[in-house]
């Protein structure tokens, strides 16, 4: 079997502010720390994406205190941080490198939100070849408007991205299914 990477993306303090508005998922940071627990103790890679927002009043900030990691994910010693400023985990942030680097091939990604870093890092990596499992279940996202004034719904929005991820760019599997297959 592959050594198969967690990729834990943008699980920050900040994504906890209210100024993102409703969001789907409450239990996606449980379902994540349920993920992190088992890849440590198989001691199988975990990897970190944190996003440094560039905008100074954005709560993902390195100023402000929403840019920490949440506590569930604290990343520990050995275990690689990348940060970004854009929504791909693979631009300016030599994650590539540091996969191919280590063999790794294979990754199950995590994190928020479904419909921006998720998403475009998803996208990214199955374009540059590697073989990517999204769970379900450990990715949120926050309700969106449209350009014509239309508010779609938090669980739309996941929902959505999903289905234009699966049999593309991905294979789209609940947090079960995955820890099923490691047992």
């Amino acid at each position: 079997m592959n050594k198969l990477a967690l990729l834990l993306i943008d699980v920050q303090k900040g994504f906890d502010n209210p100024v993102w508005g409703q969001r789907n998922n409450p239990g996606a940071e449980s379902n994540i720390a349920r993920l992190l627990a088992v890849w440590r103790s198989k001691d199988l890679p975990v990897i970190h994406v944190k996003h440094c927002s560039v905008s100074p009043a954005s709560p993902l900030h390195p100023a402000q205190p929403g840019n920490a990691f949440k506590d569930e994910v604290q990343p520990i010693a050995g275990e690689p941080e990348f940060t970004k400023t854009v929504n791909s985990a693979f631009i300016g942030t030599g994650l590539e490198n540091y996969l191919k680097e280590k063999g790794l091939d294979s990754m199950v990604v995590v994190g928020l939100t479904t419909d921006h870093c998720v998403s475009t890092s998803t996208r990214m990596a199955g374009n540059l070849g590697f073989d990517v499992t999204l769970i379900s279940d450990a990715t949120a996202t926050f309700e969106r408007e449209g350009p014509d004034g239309i508010k779609h719904a938090a669980e739309t929005m996941h929902a959505i991205n999903l289905a234009s991820l699966n049999g593309e760019f991905c294979v789209v599997k609940s947090t079960d299914d995955v820890l099923s297959t490691l047992a």
